[in-house]
């Protein structure tokens, strides 16, 4: 791989060298500090090699192609370059001296005893001051490559996991003699737990977490990535198989922020940073690399700890003033959805319970309940899945709780927490079993830079969503919670098909908040019509104010989820500043839906999505996946002149607004105008027009006016 970047470009690198190794679960033990805005201690990663998960990867796919005609392959290029920049995004910083750190980690000597610091390293060239092999091939050693930015790393070492008491009964091969062979093998078997065993496995993940250290890992950083060997592990099946880092943050890293809520009080969290979570935890980055995880986090006893869990964690009383909170994860995600907020969070309950409240607490059950194998057969790798379970499919209403700043429970009360039950139920409704088993509802703090923000088991929204009337909190959950479906539960292969997540969470947000709000179909088609001609207005503006390479939805077009022998690759202007306040993602992929659901019929569609989510969940994907399924599930006569190939050059392939149907859009301008009169006429005057009026359609108004106006 090489490892020389080009600072020019606005490409984001993904350095991880998942062809080789994958990390299946992350345990992690951190400290947050909020006197020197840090976040201290360990992660432990637990590995699988080449080898083991291709053979698995083999094995689902011939399942999965027994129970659907669609076959789904993994194409592998040649190797590619790997672009990046220096770029950085600087936090606001305060100090809060009267708030403490837990059980603080090592401090930091780097500089004096050969550990390193990424935060330093601006050049884009790798500091490596040894010559090893990252794949596993050659006579040189092995090199464990992740993604890693913004980190004060202080040690790196093999964990004996072999010293844990009762480990000796994952132990297959007795007459295994060599140590490193047998740890291996105890990892090996202690990933592949069998999903009614997750409880076991958790627990053995915890006791290897807590494991000593058998012997340190020699270890390099540059500005994307750390990369780490062991002397005489020539290849991934020899590479220790469970790596121990302590390492710290930094204040002005890019995947959390530093601030103060609402009322004054400091907080951490993170933000959906351009570089994900990199900057918070040495991680793969790359999609394909899913795991499990959990983790534990002290803080000041004053602090609640919210994240990513299938669990309503509570704390744990460590020394005076010092608390414990711990959260796991059983289905494997993108290391990129993990998510976590600390701060002085208050829970918003109902000033009475309602009776969604309390068929919620009689349809919620835990995992250990479930019973996983009754309803049919799952495509994806192995974990205790909702879909599996015949309770999960009738449970409308997901067990959930508010947190917000108490300055704002006035707010929280009145709009949001009604709101809650009835999208939760909206969206069972049109998509059936809820992916996850809860779900946390944050308002974050007022730098938050977007309206929300999904990720496993917890949504961030920004508390603008609680002004005015209930419509824009409503959709805007509505869109959240979309992507439990659509960006977590399915997620795109590669990245740069964001249309995949942002595109099916804007239609569906539309469908979600006309079912909450008990919308009869005439009402529900109106509002659905004046959304999408806001929309196809924005979307307008947008393509005229924009550059065409960033209105392209498949921007990689036949290269799409190609990556680097070592499974190395980048994202196509995924640190460009440009494309955070950019839409096209969301309306382009949006009309695309809308189009292809105008053509099969509502019921025909989302008897169709269903049928998709119930295929593709825990799964990654790309736009063939979606579109041959559509294509295959379409009666003949409205499928005429569709293709795949004749989408993507239309709709994914091109920028600007695709003319693939004219009668869409025709209607649209027609539809807009109409708006415009009717807000002429119901004016007295008939002076002021909406805002999202055109020159032309403005005139259009002026000729349609009854004498008078």
């Amino acid at each position: 791989m090489d490892r020389k970047l080009d600072p020019s470009r606005d490409d984001l690198p993904l350095m991880a060298n998942t062809s080789h190794i994958l990390v299946k679960h992350y345990a992690l033990d951190l400290d947050v500090d909020f006197e020197s805005q840090i976040m201290e201690g360990s992660i432990v990663l637990f590995f699988e090699s080449e080898n083991r998960c291709r053979k698995r990867s083999s094995s689902t796919e011939e399942t999965c192609q027994s129970e659907s005609s669609e076959a789904r392959t993994v194409r592998m290029p040649e190797p590619c370059h790997v672009p990046g920049t220096s770029t950085r995004t600087f936090s606001s910083k305060t100090g809060y001296s009267d708030f403490v750190i837990c059980g603080k980690g090592e401090k930091d000597t780097s500089g004096k005893d050969g550990n390193h610091d990424n935060w330093e390293q601006a050049s884009g060239i790798s500091s490596s001051k040894y010559c090893c092999d990252t794949g596993n091939h050659g006579s040189e050693d092995f090199v464990l490559v992740l993604d890693c930015c913004d980190l004060s790393v202080l040690k790196v070492e093999e964990v004996d996991v072999a010293a844990v008491p009762g480990i000796e009964k994952f132990t297959r091969s007795p007459k295994l003699t060599v140590v490193s062979e047998l740890r291996n093998q105890i990892v090996r078997e202690l990933v592949t737990l069998p999903a009614d065993r997750w409880r076991e496995q958790l627990d053995y993940f915890a006791r290897c977490s807590q494991a000593p250290g058998c012997g340190e890992l020699l270890f390099d950083t540059d500005t994307w990535s750390l990369q780490i060997r062991k002397r005489g592990a020539q290849t991934a099946t020899d590479f220790p198989h469970a790596v121990r880092i302590r390492y710290r943050t930094n204040a002005q890293g890019r995947s959390v922020t530093w601030t103060s809520d609402q009322s004054g009080r400091p907080c951490v969290y993170t933000m959906g940073s351009p570089i994900n979570n990199r900057a918070l935890f040495p991680c793969q980055e790359p999609p394909v690399a899913m795991s499990t995880w959990q983790a534990t986090v002290r803080a000041a006893a004053s602090f609640v700890v919210l994240m990513s869990g299938e669990h309503s964690a509570k704390p744990t009383q460590l020394q005076e003033g010092c608390s414990s909170w711990h959260y796991y994860v059983t289905m494997p995600m993108p290391a990129s959805t993990f998510t976590i907020a600390v701060g002085s969070w208050t829970e918003m309950k109902p000033e009475t319970c309602s009776s969604n409240d309390l068929a919620a607490e009689r349809r919620s059950f835990s995992p250990s309940d479930a019973d996983f194998g009754c309803v049919g057969v799952c495509c994806h790798v192995d974990y205790p899945c909702r879909f599996q379970n015949a309770s999960a499919a009738i449970q409308e209403i997901i067990p959930h709780r508010v947190f917000a700043p108490v300055c704002l429970q006035g707010a929280c009360q009145e709009t949001l927490l009604p709101l809650v039950p009835l999208c939760l139920s909206a969206a069972h409704s049109v998509l059936g079993t809820h992916p996850f088993s809860r779900l946390d509802i944050l308002i974050v703090p007022a730098n938050f830079p977007s309206l929300g923000m999904a990720s496993p088991h917890i949504i961030f929204l920004s508390q603008s969503t609680l002004i005015g009337r209930s419509h824009l909190c409503g959709t805007r959950l509505c869109h959240e919670i979309a992507h439990a479906w659509f960006g977590l539960a399915i997620g795109a292969r590669d990245w740069t098909e964001e249309w995949l997540s942002e595109g099916f969470a804007t239609h569906l947000e539309d469908v979600f908040w006309a079912k909450a709000q008990q919308l009869a179909p005439h009402e529900a088609r109106e509002q659905q019509e004046l959304r999408a001609c806001l929309r196809w207005r924005r979307l307008q503006d947008e393509v005229r104010s924009s550059p065409e390479e960033m209105q392209v939805l498949r921007p990689n077009k036949e290269k799409t989820g190609f990556v680097s022998d070592s499974g190395s690759s980048v994202i196509k202007h995924g640190l460009n500043p440009e494309k955070v306040f950019m839409q096209v993602h969301y309306l382009k992929g949006y009309f695309l839906l809308r189009f292809l659901a105008r053509r099969l019929g509502d019921d025909t569609y989302f008897s169709f999505l269903r049928k998709f989510v119930h295929t593709f969940h825990g799964q990654l994907i790309l736009s063939q996946d979606f579109l041959q399924m559509l294509l295959e599930n379409i009666p003949e006569e409205k499928g005429l002149e569709l293709s795949v190939e004749s989408i993507f050059q239309d709709w994914l392939e091109s920028s600007g607004i695709p003319q693939a149907d004219d009668i869409l859009w025709e209607s649209l301008h027609q539809r807009q105008i109409a708006l415009c009169l009717h807000y002429a006429l119901a004016t007295p005057g008939g002076r002021p027009e909406p805002p999202q009026c055109s020159a032309s359609h403005r005139a259009h108004v002026r000729k349609r006016r009854p004498a008078g106006l």
